[in-house]
């Protein structure tokens, strides 16, 4: 990095490690300024390291990799002119010859990335790799939590971001063992689920619940009408010829109902979030032309800052 790419800071995110790592790290940001390194308090997981990391760099272009020396350092020039020459915000790293178990890693993995390809949209062959480069402004406005850093590049696409893929090296892991497994892809798919929803319909979550919701409202209702003109009209005794259809029709309106009612919560919730906040739900990549700075939205606080015209 030193010379090509300087100004550079290195920011090393220790994740609450047992071995000599933390001294290690100390030694050496004791004899280089560049270097920055945080311990967390306990061992928060990949994506609040990453999420730890990516609040603590400053620079303009952010590099991410993991720790475990299964990424070549030399890649990193290759990420960096993909990044330059596509004028993109996010160079994914894919492992396209993996060194890795074929049962226990590369089949779970390609059948996880396949899924997270068509749900999201984000036509890329590794979402599981950290070894990327993002612009600033991208990677700051993504909340990570839970296990979210491997849907980066699908929560990025949302915003707008254009992302170009570099195939790296994958070398064999020097040393210790890797915690990922096989049993790790129910979890990935539950995952994926949740980033599904969140793409789709978080901004209006009464377009996924209320279709479901109105329909067994509507059923229901008819099989109570039927029952309800066979008793008037027939005097057919409900409970002892209809029983099961009689509850059933009660549980169908009483199911819709309470569908209707979380699609309207989650309605009022996201409104909420909207009004409260203090950035607009939209982001520009450009302003021509423009004498003077946007003005804040109507809803945010006082302290809301104004976004200035950036040239390029």
């Amino acid at each position: 990095m030193t010379g090509r790419y300087d100004p550079v800071e290195f920011v090393y995110v220790d994740d609450q490690s047992s071995d000599a790592t933390p001294q290690i790290l100390a030694a050496i940001a004791e004899e280089d300024p560049r270097v920055a390194v945080l311990r967390l308090k306990r061992n928060y997981g990949q994506t609040t390291a990453l999420a730890a990391g990516f609040d603590f760099a400053s620079g303009d272009i952010i590099v991410s990799m993991d720790g475990d020396l299964q990424h070549d350092p030399a890649d990193i020039p290759t990420l960096l002119d993909a990044l330059e020459a596509s004028h993109c915000d996010i160079v994914s790293g894919w492992r396209q010859k993996r060194v890795d178990n074929f049962i226990m890693r590369r089949l779970p993995s390609r059948i996880a990335n396949w899924m997270m390809s068509k749900l999201s949209g984000v036509d890329i062959h590794d979402f599981g790799t950290t070894f990327k480069v993002y612009r600033r402004e991208i990677i700051k406005d993504i909340p990570l939590y839970g296990e979210m850093h491997r849907f980066i590049p699908a929560l990025a696409a949302w915003n707008g971001a254009k992302i170009v893929e570099v195939p790296i090296r994958n070398i064999v892991r020097p040393g210790g063992k890797s915690h990922y497994g096989i049993s790790r892809t129910l979890r990935v798919f539950f995952d994926i689920i949740t980033i599904r929803f969140l793409m789709r319909y978080m901004t209006r979550p009464l377009h996924f619940f209320g279709p479901t919701g109105l329909l067994g409202m509507l059923v229901g209702a008819a099989i109570l009408f039927v029952l309800l003109m066979q008793k008037i009209f027939w005097g057919v005794s409900i409970f002892i010829q209809h029983g099961p259809l009689l509850v059933l029709g009660m549980m169908l309106c009483l199911f819709g109902v309470q569908l209707l009612a979380v699609g309207l919560v989650g309605e009022l919730l996201m409104r909420t979030h909207f009004e409260s906040r203090e950035k607009p739900v939209y982001r520009l990549e450009r302003v021509f032309g423009a004498s003077r700075a946007p003005e804040a939205p109507a809803h945010a606080g006082k302290n809301a800052l104004a976004a200035k015209p950036v040239s390029r």
